[in-house]
C-alpha cells in the first residue's frame, strides 16, 4: 500500500481536485463565507487586490507544506501556537518583500498584509488539511484555496475600480469622451458595502448555476 501511494502521480486526479474544487464548489469565500474582511478592505483598487491574492497564495502554499512536515512532531496542545508562528513568519517575509519591490502597494495595503495572520481560511486549512496530510497534497490544497480566495478578491477589485474610478490597475479605461458627455464615476463603488454587494452577487450566480450547493448548505 505504501509503495502504491509513493507511485501516485504528482498531478493525479485526486491532487488536481485539490487545486480545482476551491475555485468553485468549495470556494472559501463564496461557499464557506470565510475571509470576507479582506474583500471589504483591500479591493477598492485592482492592484492591491492582486498583490493581496498573491501574498496569500505564497503564505498558504508554503505554510500548509511546513505544517504538514511538522505534523508528527508538534504536540497537539501547542499546535495552534505553532501554526500562528508559521503564518506570522511567512507574513513578515511577504511584507518585507513587498516593501522591497512594490513599496507603494505595500503602503496601500498597510496593516492588511499583517492581518493575513488572522485570516481564518489559512488557519482552517492548516488545521483541517496540513495537520493530517502529506506535504505535496498539503501544498496543492494551500495553493488551491488561496487561488479560490484570490480570484474573488481580483474580481471584486476589478469591478470596484472600474465603476468607482474608471481605471484598471491605475490606467484609464473609460474614455474621456464619456466623461465629457456627462458620465460620472460611481462613488459608492469604492465604499466597503459595494464589496459585499459584489461578493453577494457572485455567491448568487454560483449557487444558481450549481443547485446542489443549496441542498448541501
Amino acid at each position: 500500500m505504501a509503495a502504491d501511494n509513493m507511485k501516485e502521480p504528482l498531478f493525479s486526479a485526486k491532487n488536481r481536485k485539490l487545486l480545482s474544487t476551491p475555485l468553485g464548489r468549495e470556494n472559501p469565500i463564496t461557499v464557506q463565507v470565510l475571509g470576507i474582511c479582506s474583500a471589504l478592505a483591500v479591493t477598492a483598487k485592482l492592484e492591491p487586490s492582486v498583490v493581496m491574492a498573491l501574498s496569500v497564495v505564497a503564505v498558504m502554499g508554503i505554510g500548509n507544506t511546513v505544517i504538514s512536515l511538522l505534523r508528527n512532531t508538534v504536540p497537539p496542545r501547542i499546535r495552534i501556537i505553532v501554526q500562528l508562528t508559521v503564518i506570522a513568519s511567512l507574513v513578515i517575509l511577504v511584507d518585507q518583500v513587498l516593501k522591497a519591490i512594490a513599496y507603494d502597494v505595500s503602503k496601500q495595503l498597510s496593516v492588511f498584509v499583517g492581518l493575513i495572520i488572522t485570516n481564518c481560511i489559512i488557519m482552517g486549512r492548516f488545521e483541517a488539511f496540513g495537520m493530517s496530510n502529506k506535504p505535496w497534497p498539503s501544498f496543492l490544497d494551500g495553493i488551491g484555496n488561496a487561488m479560490g480566495y484570490g480570484w474573488i478578491l481580483i474580481a471584486v477589485g476589478f469591478v470596484r475600480e472600474l465603476l468607482g474610478s474608471g481605471t484598471l490597475y491605475g490606467f484609464q479605461v473609460i474614455p474621456q469622451a464619456f466623461y465629457d458627455a456627462g458620465y460620472v464615476d460611481n462613488g459608492m463603488a469604492i465604499l466597503p458595502p459595494m464589496a459585499l454587494i459584489i461578493v453577494g452577487a457572485i455567491i448568487w450566480i454560483q449557487r444558481y448555476k450549481d443547485r446542489e450547493l443549496i441542498e448541501e448548505n
